[in-house]
């Protein structure tokens, strides 16, 4: 439960972001786009600590990163965060600009298949270039495809948070009990979905992501396999001017198990980080090494004394 110092904080950050959300959507999007991503980068990243974060995850990964190269990650890694959000809140310039953007890869026609033949697809990703940017070109050209978000943690910025994001494509579906629920009869319906999966997770198999053990979550292999869905990589890449975005649907990951899988949906992002490593978000607490290393840890019991 959260205490009242830390409900002022929420409620303070949340009128912050809101103010300079508004203020952006008064400029043209060729100029708030740019603009929100300096802001990010130059004042919320400093103050949230996302640069130290940047850093720790970085060291952990690619310890022999030049230092030239790690700057620069720190500046574009929440620039592409500010552009992002900003683009979410830009519904119908964004939507604009989806409806005629470029879609390839042969995970198009994979999923063109799946739909003619009743059978539902789960377009996967992660937190890398603009996320959504997949469900809203999808939606302008007559797709239904259904989206799944885990609550932040600030519910007032949440509220509003969840509500631009429904207006970027229904149905939208919360992680949690009743939200699963819902998603899993849409998947048994034959429809559509797009889910992230590049979040830690505890339980989940170690499987790795840059070399290093990341665990994650096998449901999203688990409903693929379960429901006969194709398992599609997608991803919305940030062009070089900053405001395109072109949409790469991948070779869909072929049905084994759910470790093999997932393993193949983490090796499928880190290739695409790869190519841009800016676009990712390395903020994120992917890895969490110390609570691996005492998860690892045999524990030692006191053996009874004679």
């Amino acid at each position: 439960m959260k205490t009242p110092r830390n409900r002022i904080a929420d409620r303070s950050t949340d009128l912050a972001l809101r103010a300079m959300i508004r203020l952006a959507l008064l400029l043209p999007y060729r100029w708030r786009v740019p603009l929100f991503g300096w802001v990010a980068a130059h004042l919320v990243a400093p103050l949230a600590g996302y640069r130290r974060r940047i850093r720790a995850n970085l060291a952990h990964v690619l310890p022999d990163l030049p230092e030239a190269e790690i700057r620069r990650l720190c500046r574009e890694v929440p620039d592409n965060v500010g552009r992002t959000v900003i683009e979410f809140y830009s519904i119908e310039a964004f939507a604009e600009r989806m409806r005629s953007t470029v879609i390839r890869g042969p995970g198009l026609a994979a999923l063109q298949a799946a739909q003619a033949a009743g059978k539902p697809a789960i377009l996967v990703s992660g937190h890398f270039g603009n996320y959504q940017a997949v469900r809203v070109a999808l939606r302008e050209r007559g797709w239904t495809v259904a989206g799944l978000y885990r609550p932040m943690n600030n519910p007032y910025f949440n509220r509003h948070y969840v509500e631009t994001t429904a207006q970027l494509g229904k149905p939208l579906f919360a992680r949690d009990r009743r939200g699963m629920a819902g998603l899993v009869k849409h998947l048994r319906e034959g429809g559509v979905t797009g889910i992230l999966i590049d979040q830690f997770f505890g339980q989940g198999a170690d499987v790795t992501f840059f070399g290093k053990t990341a665990p994650t979550a096998t449901s999203v292999a688990e409903m693929a396999l379960k429901y006969d869905a194709a398992l599609i990589p997608a991803y919305g890449i940030r062009q070089p001017d900053g405001i395109s975005i072109e949409i790469a649907l991948e070779e869909p990951i072929a049905h084994t198990d759910a470790v093999t899988m997932t393993q193949a949906c983490n090796d499928s992002l880190e290739a695409q980080v790869w190519r841009h490593m800016g676009q990712w978000f390395w903020v994120h607490r992917r890895w969490k090494p110390h609570r691996q290393r005492r998860r690892a840890a045999p524990s030692i019991r006191p053996t009874p004394s004679d």
